[in-house]
């Protein structure tokens, strides 16, 4: 297994492969978390790796080796924008990834967790050319977790600097990437969401009731949708969740 570091249209990544593999393998990039970065997620490379799948995995902006050392309030402050910068490079990277001819197939897939899985929702909404992708701990409604981190902000006494009319207009930015606002765009895609019952950082109910509502999209094809629930866990996806979702994704690019 290889794990190269590089740069791709200036997003640093890491590029994780066997000799085994070439421009028919399966693909799939993985976003990191908030105030995470590239390499803490090795571990879901490893497990995607030995199902033959190749991984790219990218530094989100000021995260990792883009860090500015922001402040934590500073960077909730960027959340958003950090998101859609993101989304913006997911499909960077999937231009790049054509033109170092690594994906004769199109099999391409996209993950992420936390962070990192609100930005594969956003990039489900504008992407056609995704082929499966896994959503763990992430919230596929952007108004509805903007308005829910504001609230938790106010619970611990602190007031966001922004006006109503600023807030109306990070609303009207969102709604271009809050996929909830039109399901159709899943289009039929295998999707698999993750998601612990005692998540305090994305709500756990908000993202399981989409997905019954998104349940009657797949009705037809029912085991192109799943949930895997996780009572006893909260932001953090154990051992056996890595297993599961890794073997979900490869084999839905197989």
């Amino acid at each position: 297994m290889h794990v190269q570091d590089d740069m791709w249209q200036g997003i640093p990544l890491l590029h994780v492969y066997d000799n085994d593999m070439d421009e028919h393998t399966p693909v799939v990039i993985f976003l990191h978390g908030f105030l995470s970065a590239k390499e803490h997620n090795l571990h879901y490379a490893y497990q995607l790796i030995k199902k033959g799948v190749r991984v790219i995995m990218p530094d989100a902006h000021l995260h990792g080796s883009r860090t500015e050392n922001l402040s934590e309030m500073k960077m909730n402050m960027h959340f958003w924008e950090i998101v859609v910068k993101s989304i913006k490079e997911v499909q960077q990277l999937y231009e790049e990834l054509q033109l170092r001819g690594l994906l004769a197939s199109n099999n391409i897939g996209l993950a992420g967790t936390s962070m990192g899985g609100i930005v594969t929702s956003g990039c489900l909404k504008k992407y056609d050319w995704i082929q499966a992708a896994v959503i763990c701990m992430g919230a596929p409604g952007y108004i509805e977790l903007a308005n829910y981190q504001i609230d938790q902000f106010k619970s611990l006494g602190v007031e966001l600097p922004i006006t109503n009319e600023q807030k109306q207009q990070i609303e009207s930015t969102l709604a271009e990437f809050d996929i909830t606002k039109d399901p159709n765009r899943f289009n039929n895609r295998p999707v698999l969401f993750w998601h612990g019952h005692k998540d305090e950082t994305v709500p756990f109910k908000n993202t399981y009731h989409f997905y019954q509502l998104l349940s009657s999209y797949y009705e037809e094809t029912p085991e192109r949708l799943k949930f895997i629930e996780s009572p006893k866990d909260g932001h953090k996806v154990p051992r056996e969740g890595v297993l599961a979702i890794t073997e979900w994704i490869s084999q839905h690019l197989a």
